[in-house]
């Protein structure tokens, strides 16, 4: 059975909670990225995903607004040698495509649905001859 550290992403963006709304949406888009970790001291406070700016846009968002108000606060974690499946029954079940992987306190990566879709087939896709 495939881990998560096999398969997450370690090439992180974290942001502080106080950091303006916007300017983490324009950064999660020069990125690419779907989900943003937000750290005070190193510690995990939350995750800012693209449904809770979907989210805080339909709310009125404020050009002043900050990460703290509209991110998701403390987001479900995983460790990096749990299995990827494991990883797959907690995002079906919480309803989310992130998760932060944790290790000893620490943030060391983060997986996404897109990744485990890659381990789905990478096990069943055809091999090329």
């Amino acid at each position: 059975m495939p881990i998560v550290r096999e398969h997450m992403s370690s090439n992180l963006l974290s942001v502080d909670p106080a950091d303006s709304i916007i300017e983490v949406a324009q950064r999660m888009v020069e990125r690419n990225l779907g989900a943003v970790l937000v750290l005070d001291a190193g510690r995990l406070l939350g995750i800012m995903t693209e449904r809770d700016l979907l989210r805080g846009v339909a709310r009125g968002l404020r050009g002043d607004a900050v990460v703290v108000e509209y991110m998701s606060k403390d987001p479900e974690t995983i460790a990096p040698d749990d299995t990827t499946q494991h990883a797959a029954v907690l995002m079906i079940h919480g309803g989310f495509r992130h998760l932060p992987v944790v290790e000893r306190g620490t943030v060391v990566g983060m997986l996404s649905i897109r990744d485990l879709m890659r381990v789905v087939l990478e096990d069943s896709a055809p091999r090329g001859v």
